[in-house]
């Protein structure tokens, strides 16, 4: 493995319900690296919960302080495995940062699967709070899959698959990535 492929983030994107922080996490642990969740970084530098960001600031500022997590992270002297909100792809900045620092993952799986997993934890997720979630998930899929597409290195379908199972496809693709 070369030292300049090491160094290289391990970055997983998609729509929300795919799974990125926990296969992330998973990643993390197993690579022995540790793990950032753009989202969680945005609470911490905010003081408050996305959905509370969302609900009194407005997603522009959001997606504002998104850019500024995504850039931290994507600066780091310290290879890192990095789940990316959902929406981090829709911003040019964000896309090339992400890009030129890592190695991009994107997970994905059928539309009512997603919405099912995201609805799980209720109130968490602030696009979903009102209406159909397989309609708003088709919405954003429809604004969010060619800026998936375009970033990515590798797409994979987690569809059925435990978060264990979607951690070693990461895992080997991007181990094949790095020592190509």
């Amino acid at each position: 493995m070369s030292e300049e492929s090491s160094e290289r983030h391990l970055v997983l994107v998609g729509l929300m319900g795919s799974g990125k922080s926990s296969v992330g996490a998973l990643c993390a642990k197993r690579l022995g690296r540790k793990f950032v969740d753009t989202d969680h970084m945005v609470e911490a530098s905010a003081g408050i919960s996305v959905a509370r960001i969302f609900a009194t600031r407005g997603e522009n500022e959001f997606r504002e302080l998104e850019r500024v997590a995504v850039s931290a992270a994507s600066a780091s002297e310290v290879p890192l495995v990095i789940s990316c909100g959902g929406g981090v792809a829709i911003d040019p900045v964000n896309r090339q940062a992400l890009r030129e620092s890592g190695y991009v993952v994107w997970l994905d799986a059928p539309i009512p699967e997603l919405a099912e997993r995201a609805t799980r934890k209720s109130g968490a997720r602030p696009l979903l709070a009102e209406g159909d979630p397989v309609a708003t998930l088709k919405a954003l899929a429809e604004v969010r899959y060619g800026a998936y597409e375009s970033m990515a290195d590798v797409r994979i379908d987690t569809a059925g698959l435990a978060v264990s199972a979607v951690a070693d496809l990461v895992i080997e693709a991007f181990i094949k990535a790095i020592t190509e």
